[in-house]
């Protein structure tokens, strides 16, 4: 009588994944959502939503989303397709590549900066990984 109508990735609004200090994970990790990590990840981190990477994070690995907060550190490559936000407390090296950037005073950026020219919004295929594909 009350069947659900599965929306598409309109459900996922407003809900956020957590790892929590104390947690250390080794391997891939796709999310839909957005994704707090306040834990450590050796591996990659793709997400169609937000990614914060809180003051105790620690991210070494490859990131692809379309926007993150980074209070933590973060060694390796990333990708952010719309804003990367960088706070003070942040310890960014390696490869950065984002449709627009802030960096408060006070950060640690080592890093190469790619500023990408087109908007393309992150889809995962298959729950294993991500490609891009043009707004239209």
């Amino acid at each position: 009588m009350f069947d659900k109508v599965k929306k598409n990735g309109t459900e996922l609004l407003g809900k956020t994944n957590r790892i929590v200090e104390g947690t250390s994970i080794i391997g891939d990790i796709v999310s839909k959502a957005d994704f707090r990590l306040d834990g450590e990840l050796i591996g990659n981190f793709t997400s169609q939503g937000k990614l914060v990477i809180g003051a105790s994070g620690v991210i070494k690995g490859e990131i692809i989303c379309n926007n993150a907060d980074i209070e933590g550190i973060f060694q390796g490559k990333i990708k952010v397709l719309e804003v990367l936000n960088i706070k003070a407390s942040a310890h960014i090296q390696g490869e950065v590549a984002v449709g627009k950037l802030s960096i408060e005073p006070g950060a640690e950026f080592i890093a190469t900066c790619t500023m990408l020219t087109n908007t393309n919004e992150v889809t995962i295929k298959d729950g294993k990984g991500a490609e891009q594909k043009q707004k239209e």
